[in-house]
């Protein structure tokens, strides 16, 4: 007999030779009809897969992000059976599942798909889905495979990097395709499919290689989802954080300067600067100290810290002066830079934690392929800190991070999310610097901090940075999408290569342990998410402008100024719009750029010293007629059910 564990910890017998789908029925006939896929000891296997030794068994429905894996990895299948039917001669690569979908890369060689196509390759797809094949995996020699793939360079290249007894084939109907596993049971499930779009795409991600077609699609186990998920994208577009930052005026990209190098303009930038003082006040309470460092540093400063190593290659390339063998690098990264700022002096034990923060503008080479908007750019400001502290001051030190990270979200709306510890690699370690031994005491003390902090945690193996495990926040945004933002890195090595030291109790020279931390990640970034979070209704206390004054005509122009003057009185950051335009088009335009407030103001108003107020979005409900006190006060009533204390 072999004992199988389940998720909730239970260990059942079974004979050997039995399969996850077996061990499913065991638990129940109803659950089994929902069981598309399935994972062996970390290893996804078929829900066929006999299995013969002791080991940990997860089932996946489409409701669990395995299931769905499986599910559009599966389509990817069908897709690509209907692209050769259709497109005689092609030359199929690979067709991973993604988040939301699936891609297959195809060399369609002189033949095109065009948008026109997709209607017939999704209904012919639903047509061979009907047929409910059953998906099934077979082993087959290294000779069989690359005798069948003769004629397709793609998988051949795939199939010669492969061992001779590692190689498997799935089949289903009349196709076949290279495949590791991880199939649904039969392609009755796939219920409705779309094709999204198609890009170019170089085999293997390198520009050397020939340019392929990717096909993206996504499908599903009823049409309904589709749909609902159809409509959410549509509601992603109108919120796409690019559009709203052309119509809010926030931020800019210009040919001349550069791809992936935005331009921030008078709003954003104040948009920017109200979130860098909301951090720099939390900062200040949490003892930390303020620091600038250049754009530059000298080659020699990244080899020091092992970054060269690992991405000099695919960087911007140094800067040579007219120093003979002198080199600079645009910064990629603040930490050497702060590491150096520690050892400008010798530290006491007593002197530790030493916390420095730094709004710190970074570069890194990104191929344009990859750039979108804010999300993806070339140089980005990181709301950098690095603390430096004792071992035994660690854990503490990480916890008052956690605390920090949760005050930011606490106070931006983001209240849904899951911390992610980003662990090494189990296999590839070379990947890494550092010794084992640093590299458990790191991991460790994270698992253990977020422990005691109660955080909702999933442990994802190969997410770590090359010198240290981290502790990535990743956040779900209003249309349910994940994001990663804050993130927390505790780092035993760069104290090493740096040769950082503090003088203990016992009088001797002890390493500091260096804790990386970004509770933005990086501004770019973060103002993105955050605009498509809150499709540009930012929380009342962040808005650039908090009011807009609407006079009805001329004459009232002198008491729209002095409402004005009584506002900033108030810390009410609000402007006038004096245009000749009707009302209706200043509340028009007002509410384009989503100004929280409309404060109308004419002849009642002049007369009774008031003002009356128009929310943003309230449609046809009717105007409140107010003090500038009373006005203040709803503004700081607004503020303060948003904007969290901070408390160290």
């Amino acid at each position: 007999m072999i004992k199988i564990t389940l998720p909730d910890g239970s260990i059942k017998e079974f004979a050997p030779g039995i399969t996850p789908m077996d061990v499913a029925k065991s638990i129940s006939e109803g659950f089994a009809r929902n069981v598309i896929s399935a994972s062996f000891d970390g290893t996804t296997v078929e829900t066929t897969t006999p299995l013969t030794t002791d080991g940990s068994l997860i089932l996946y429905t489409w409701n669990d992000e395995g299931g769905k894996k499986a599910f559009w990895h599966s389509t990817s299948h069908v897709m690509a059976q209907v692209l050769e039917e259709m497109y005689p001669g092609i030359k199929l690569t690979l067709g991973p599942a993604i988040s939301n979908g699936f891609y297959y890369d195809v060399d369609f060689e002189d033949q095109k798909i065009t948008d026109a196509d997709f209607k017939k390759i999704e209904d012919r797809v639903l047509e061979i889905s009907r047929g409910k094949h059953e998906f099934k995996l077979r082993p087959v020699s290294k000779a069989e495979a690359l005798e069948l793939y003769k004629d397709n360079v793609y998988k051949t290249e795939l199939i010669t990097n492969l061992e001779d007894g590692t190689i498997t084939f799935c089949d289903h109907d009349t196709f076949t395709d290279l495949c590791r596993g991880g199939h649904i049971p039969n392609t009755g499930i796939i219920k409705a499919m779309k094709i999204m779009s198609v890009a170019g795409a170089y085999w293997r991600g390198d520009e050397k290689n020939k340019q392929l077609t990717r096909v993206y699609g996504t499908s599903f186990p009823k049409q309904k989802d589709l749909t609902e998920y159809l409509e959410l994208l549509e509601e992603a577009k109108r919120r796409d954080h690019r559009k709203l930052g052309k119509e809010l005026e926030l931020f800019a990209f210009s040919q001349k300067v550069g791809a992936g190098l935005p331009l921030w303009l008078p709003k954003g930038a104040a948009l920017r600067d109200r979130l860098e003082q909301f951090l720099k006040k939390a900062q200040k309470k949490g003892g930390y100290e303020q620091v600038v460092t250049p754009h530059i540093g000298q080659k020699e400063l990244y080899v020091t810290s092992g970054h060269y190593a690992k991405y000099g290659a695919d960087s911007f390339q140094p800067i040579s002066t007219p120093a003979e063998g002198e080199e600079f690098l645009l910064k990629p990264m603040n930490c050497p830079h702060h590491c150096e700022i520690y050892n400008v002096r010798p530290w006491s034990y007593k002197d530790l934690p030493k916390r420095y923060a730094e709004f710190g503008t970074v570069y890194r080479y990104e191929q344009s392929g990859e750039l979108h908007g804010l999300t993806r750019v070339r140089g980005f400001t990181q709301d950098d800190a690095h603390i430096f502290c004792t071992p035994e001051q660690l854990d503490e030190e990480f916890k008052k991070v956690i605390d920090l990270v949760l005050y930011v979200f606490g106070s931006l709306g983001f209240e849904n999310f899951t911390a992610q510890i980003s662990l090494r690699d189990k296999e590839n370690r070379d990947k890494y610097i550092g010794t084992d031994e640093n590299w458990e005491k790191a991991e460790n003390a994270i698992i253990n901090a977020a422990a005691d902090k109660g955080l909702n945690t999933v442990v994802e193996y190969g997410e770590a940075a090359f010198y240290g495990p981290k502790l990535d926040f990743m956040v779900k945004d209003a249309l349910g999408r994940q994001w990663q933002l804050g993130t927390i890195q505790v780092d035993y090595n760069l104290p090493e290569r740096f040769d950082l030291t503090y003088k203990g109790s016992d009088n001797e020279l002890h390493r500091p342990v260096m804790i990386h931390r970004a509770p933005f990640g990086s501004m770019e970034r973060f103002i993105a998410i955050l605009l498509e979070h809150t499709a540009g209704n930012f929380p009342l206390w962040l808005m650039p402008e908090q009011a807009i004054i609407l006079s009805l005509s001329e004459k009232y122009e002198i008491y729209a100024k002095k409402v004005l003057d009584l506002l900033e009185n108030h810390e009410i950051r609000a402007l006038i719009d004096n245009r000749n335009e009707t009302i209706g088009k200043k509340i028009r335009d007002a509410e384009m750029q989503k100004t929280p407030f409309m404060l109308i103001v004419g002849e009642e108003e002049e007369k009774n010293g008031t003002i009356s107020i128009r929310r943003h979005g309230q449609e046809g409900k009717g105007n409140i007629s107010v003090t500038i006190e009373e006005f203040a006060a709803i503004v700081n009533e607004e503020i303060n059910k948003t904007l969290k204390v901070f408390t160290v």
